[in-house]
């Protein structure tokens, strides 16, 4: 069976999307995780905003370093 460069082209298309709402899921999933990390230390040490702000803060620049480096090694790939 031979697969047409349209067919490929198409997979590849597919492929960039479904990475993309992953990464919007993973980024979601872990500023909510680290939300209620924040929150369950604040309330331990009765510093209220401090650590869940904190904690969602670093959450945030995680993901979008990580996406980042993604990005730039599929640049180099191609």
């Amino acid at each position: 069976m031979m697969i047409t460069h349209n067919s490929m082209n198409l997979r590849s298309n597919l492929s960039q999307i479904l990475q993309i709402s992953v990464w919007g899921f993973v980024i979601v999933v872990s500023s909510f995780m680290f939300l209620y990390a924040g929150r369950w230390i604040d309330s331990r040490l009765n510093t209220e905003p401090s650590f869940m702000l904190g904690l969602f803060i670093l959450a945030i620049f995680l993901c979008i370093w990580r996406l980042y480096g993604e990005a730039r090694m599929y640049m180099k790939k191609q």
